[in-house]
């Protein structure tokens, strides 16, 4: 993740860190511009991020009875499709980008994506001195780069029965606070079986249930020391808030079960560059830019998972796939009681 807010930094100062004039210059060009790259570069990343972090909600359609609990420790990761890897850059919606060669319109790189080979732009600004002057810049490529093609996710999750066919779950990353990086996760669902009402309860083969749950991540990134421009407080700060509804059915067998159901998810992410950036404008003179912008992407897709789920006494182990705009699976490992 801290990756991840790297590169978005090298959208708006660029991936060479050879020459200090290209780092003043796409901030230089514009924040207009260097913020609408920032949006479809980043997009498929925190959209990727947002189907991960639901995965592995649930591993049964049954609810705990009252007391009945289940700790889990769930590791999740989305899988990366290749129309998640580019996007159409199309420099004639931008004000000062042009394309060194090629058309006005190309698939360039995603946060997710790597340009090889390497894709050079253009961009002009004006000097107070010197007038109109033109830097060359080289898009930023992405995570593929370096081969990663998955967006992961870990959890500490609990459930915990209520009463009649309910039962509450929370999910919990502990606070990551370093030099660099502050990370915060955290969920809370609920799930209620319906087939607890029906008079063959304990008969039927099957059970079925509903699951509501809300994810919240909060990550804070300090980029005054590798942003590579000068300035003071440099950070991005990102939210992201998601919400699953979830149709639950699955086996009510011994040892190993099945389950499956179908599920929306709706979601947004925000992520904001802050502090203040000092750019040159040619030789002589710089201007301060603070706060630059703010970028945002959404979901709201539907998606169906099929899962297996393995019941050794209190000892359980899960595996789980879903189908959806970023395809996803999981595996868990539990420890429960009844």
């Amino acid at each position: 993740m801290k990756k991840i807010a790297l590169l978005l930094m090298l959208c708006i100062a660029t991936i060479s860190t050879q020459a200090q004039n290209d780092l003043d210059a796409l901030l230089a060009a514009g924040v207009e511009d260097a913020e609408r790259f920032a949006n479809d570069y980043l997009a498929p990343g925190t959209n990727g991020l947002m189907h991960s972090m639901n995965a592995n909600w649930f591993n049964s359609g049954e609810s705990k009875p009252l007391g009945g609990f289940e700790i889990s420790i769930i590791a999740n990761a989305a899988s990366v499709k290749d129309d998640g890897k580019s996007f159409l850059m199309n420099t004639d919606l931008y004000n000062n980008v042009r394309f060194k060669q090629g058309a006005s319109s190309q698939n360039v790189a995603t946060v997710l994506g790597h340009n090889d080979p390497e894709i050079i732009v253009e961009i002009t600004y004006d000097d107070p001195i010197f007038g109109s002057q033109t830097e060359e810049i080289t898009l930023p490529t992405g995570l593929a780069e370096a081969n990663v093609n998955l967006v992961p996710s870990a959890f500490i999750q609990a459930g915990i029965g209520l009463f009649k066919g309910t039962e509450i779950k929370a999910r919990y990353v502990p606070k990551i606070d370093t030099d660099d990086v502050t990370l915060n996760m955290y969920g809370v669902g609920l799930q209620h079986e319906f087939t607890k009402w029906l008079p063959a309860d304990k008969l039927l083969p099957v059970a079925i249930s509903g699951l509501v749950a809300y994810t919240h991540l909060d990550a804070t990134y300090n980029l005054t020391n590798s942003s590579g421009i000068q300035g003071e407080n440099q950070r991005l700060e990102n939210a992201t808030d998601t919400w699953l509804f979830q149709l639950i059915a699955s086996t009510k067998l011994p040892i190993i079960n099945f389950y499956g159901g179908i599920g929306y998810i709706k979601g947004t992410s925000d992520s904001d560059m802050l502090g203040t950036y000092r750019v040159s404008n040619g030789i002589l003179t710089s201007e301060d830019i603070v706060d630059p912008f703010s970028v945002s992407s959404e979901v709201a897709s539907v998606r169906g998972t099929i899962g297996t789920k393995l019941k050794l006494g209190f000892f359980r182990l899960n595996a789980e796939y879903h189908l959806s705009e970023f395809d996803a699976f999981s595996v868990g490992i539990n420890f429960g009681f009844r």
